[in-house]
């Protein structure tokens, strides 16, 4: 457990130096604070739209945080060969890969925390009513799709290069948030070879709509905790499977 929390940490220690990540969080404040002035140029229900481009905003460049540091965690260790520094000291592969992990979802955690505090002292400087329950849980939701994002991100950089891995990741969240779309495509095509894409395409894959919560909270519907529950129980599962399948093909991966 030492192991994974000293490389968590310097993990985190190097994240927070990157460049990217105060480029992207800069951003984001930039969208939330910006949320009032589209809001301001639409014709509708103006808390709404405030509501919902904050949300989106946090969704957005969480995922981007998520995809663009993710898949370059284990691959700047090995083209810096500093992989074989850590090869020899007793630390095995799978700390290696859990604690990339884990300091990756500290600085997430972090960038959240911030992004939220500033969408919510936006709503309250400009008066927007809100249900503090249904924001928080939709941005506790998106948190946790970070997570499973996290995982296929750092799965598929154990396996790639960075720009490979880009690609695989950002594909499987794409098609994993139209996870439904592929069930309803299996329901009405009337080719078997469509039907069975859609259908295993549905069963295999994460769905990543489970944890949009976004709309309901901009809405001000009422929290149904049981399926926050549900949600959080299915992502961290996910998170789990993904990222043992990163240790698995890391602790066989040749560095020659």
């Amino acid at each position: 457990m030492m192991k994974i929390r000293a490389i968590g940490l310097n993990t985190f220690r190097e994240a927070v130096r990157d460049k990217i990540l105060y480029t992207l969080l800069f951003l984001a404040l930039v969208m939330i604070g910006g949320s009032v002035l589209i809001a301001n140029l639409t014709v509708g229900e103006y808390g709404k739209i405030v509501r919902d481009v904050g949300l989106g905003a946090i969704s957005l460049f969480g995922l981007m945080i998520a995809v663009f540091v993710g898949i370059g965690l284990v691959y700047k260790e090995i083209e810096r060969k500093t992989i074989y520094t850590i090869a020899s000291k007793p630390v095995r592969r799978w700390e290696f890969v859990v604690g990339k992990y884990v300091g990756l979802v500290a600085v997430l955690a972090t960038e959240i925390a911030i992004m939220s505090v500033a969408f919510f002292v936006t709503m309250k400087l400009t008066m927007v009513g809100f249900d503090t329950a249904s924001v928080s849980a939709a941005i506790w939701l998106i948190f946790v799709e970070l997570l499973v994002v996290t995982a296929i991100a750092i799965l598929f950089g154990c396996m790639s290069t960075p720009t490979l891995s880009a690609l695989f990741t950002i594909g499987l969240v794409v098609v994993g948030r139209l996870t439904p779309e592929l069930k309803l495509l299996a329901e009405q095509s009337e080719r078997p070879l469509v039907q069975w894409f859609g259908t295993m395409g549905y069963r295999l894959l994460p769905d990543l709509g489970t944890f949009n919560l976004r709309g309901a909270a901009a809405l001000g519907a009422p929290v149904e905790w049981e399926y926050v529950g549900y949600a959080t129980g299915y992502g961290l599962l996910w998170a789990a499977l993904l990222l043992l399948g990163a240790a698995v093909i890391f602790a066989y991966r040749d560095f020659q």
